[in-house]
């Protein structure tokens, strides 16, 4: 049997890390065993479902990488791959299970549910449905619906019934049929219940294997009576942990951002958030961190999942994220950087060559200070606007007394200056400066920085000289001078 896997996010918004990491390890565990991922779209809750949403997720799984074999854009032989789309379906599941006296109309009202989990918590019981309409009549029914009462429809749930769940991850899981009371499978408004719709969809569609989140876990048992009570194979079930943040709390906006969309719109890699995933709850057993997708999806497998909860830790993604960035095309991380450089206002609409290829030399300058690629703000502004010299440090240096001879060393080196000064020629005239001028380099290159950037820090001034070019490193090189008198 072909191993067929799903992913069935519900479009109440955008695609959030624990969603992306049941996805990846769905579409991992398809492509290790040579199987399919379905995509199909859970939008039952029609208040807060929107197309909107359900384009963000499947923008941002194509992001990821991770492309699917059938399902919602692709088409497949089990469609539609919209919940909504498949009501007539679950309608006649449900009068099957009606008709062989597995469900029942339930008349009960909101109020009525309401006052009888209170008496249940009062008297300390289990909060449940008590089976209260089971046994109505034809003539209760009709009676009940004359009155404007709307039912819905609820499964037996059978007495005295222990059901174990053998979990990939968490081994046996044993839940007692007397703690779970009968449940709704389809609402008054006709509209089915998780419960009952996913059981359908994962059988309809062939899928033996339902990988998930462990909050999904309490769900099971009420699915495995449903394929018992149709008569359908159960699936494997695999419940991955919990994501928690550092602290140990349930993840949340304060461990770092919680959708796929914030880190592409932060300028985190594709590939560094899929290897970061990946490490979640899974370990290929050994120390190595950096996997492309490739090599986790060769080592990928479900007893390797932890059922421990995996910890969100913001340094460790933007760690990985980092070496991803040093290894990477400074072609590609050009283009990633245009428009955060451009939202600061440092660049035009329309590049031409030329500014295209100072921002290929900004990103040579800094990509080894950078974990994402928002960051080259953080260090642009010394590329494009005029340093000052206003702050006590850089007046500290610039007022050292070999700082004219320095400054006035490199002006006169660049002064009618007219090939291209690339990396190697400005590497090679600043190492030249110390033994010319009979100073430590120490001497020679702090003060040169803070006359070019007014700061003591930055990218180092080999890269920065190719930047601004030599008629500019002129230019700022007289302000400084003129700032020391």
């Amino acid at each position: 049997m072909d191993t067929k896997v799903r992913f069935a996010p519900s479009p109440t918004g955008p695609l959030h890390i624990g969603g992306a990491r049941s996805a990846l390890f769905n579409w991992l565990f398809a492509r290790h065993y040579g199987g399919k991922f379905v995509v199909r779209i859970e939008d039952t809750d029609l208040d807060r479902s929107s197309r909107a949403s359900e384009d963000d997720i499947l923008s941002s799984l194509r992001w990821l990488g991770l492309d699917w074999d059938e399902g919602i854009n692709v088409g497949g032989g089990n469609g539609p791959y919209r919940q909504t789309e498949r009501l007539e379906i679950y309608s006649r599941y449900a009068a099957q299970l009606l008709e062989n006296g597995l469900a029942y109309r339930c008349y009960c009202s909101e109020e009525e549910l309401a006052a009888q989990r209170e008496a249940q918590l009062a008297a300390g019981e289990l909060v449940r449905y008590t089976g209260r309409c089971r046994d109505l009549s034809p003539e209760d029914c009709a009676r009940l619906e004359a009155g404007g009462r709307k039912p819905v429809l609820r499964f037996k749930v059978p007495a005295d019934k222990i059901i174990t769940v053998r979990d990939i991850v968490r081994g046996a899981v044993n839940f007692d049929c007397a703690g779970i009371g009968d449940f709704i499978i389809i609402k008054s408004d006709g509209i089915p219940t998780y419960n009952f719709a996913v059981v359908a969809d994962d059988h309809l569609m062939g899928i033996n294997h339902v990988i998930r989140a462990e909050e999904h876990l309490s769900n099971t048992p009420l699915q495995v009576l449903l394929y018992e009570a149709l008569g359908w194979d159960v699936p494997e079930f695999a419940h991955v942990s919990l994501i928690l943040g550092k602290d140990r709390s349930k993840m949340s906006k304060r461990h770092g951002a919680t959708s796929i969309e914030q880190y592409r719109e932060l300028g985190y890699l594709p590939e560094a958030l899929v290897n970061f995933l990946a490490l979640l709850g899974w370990s290929p057993g050994t120390e190595e961190e950096v996997f492309t997708l490739d090599q986790i999806k060769e080592q990928f497998s479900l007893e390797r999942v932890s059922k421990s909860p995996a910890v969100f830790d913001l340094e460790k993604l933007n760690w990985l994220n980092g070496n991803y960035i040093r290894h990477s095309s400074v072609e590609r991380l050009a283009e990633l950087a245009i428009p955060f450089l451009r939202k600061a206002g440092y660049l035009p609409d329309v590049l031409d060559d030329s500014v295209r290829e100072k921002v290929r030399l900004i990103v040579v300058a800094v990509r080894e200070r950078l974990e994402y690629m928002a960051q080259i703000n953080d260090f642009a502004d010394v590329f494009f606007n005029d340093p000052g010299y206003d702050n006590s440090e850089a007046q500290g240096i610039l007022t050292q007394e070999q700082v004219p001879a320095v400054i006035k060393a490199l002006r006169d080196k660049l002064v009618g200056y007219v090939d291209d000064l690339d990396e190697d020629g400005a590497r090679a005239l600043l190492k030249k400066l110390p033994k010319e001028l009979g100073i430590g380099g120490k001497k020679v290159y702090q003060p040169l920085r803070v006359a070019l950037t007014g700061k003591l820090s930055g990218p180092d001034l080999h890269h920065l000289l190719p930047v601004l070019g030599a008629p500019k490193v002129i230019v700022r090189l007289e302000k400084a001078l003129a700032a020391v008198g």
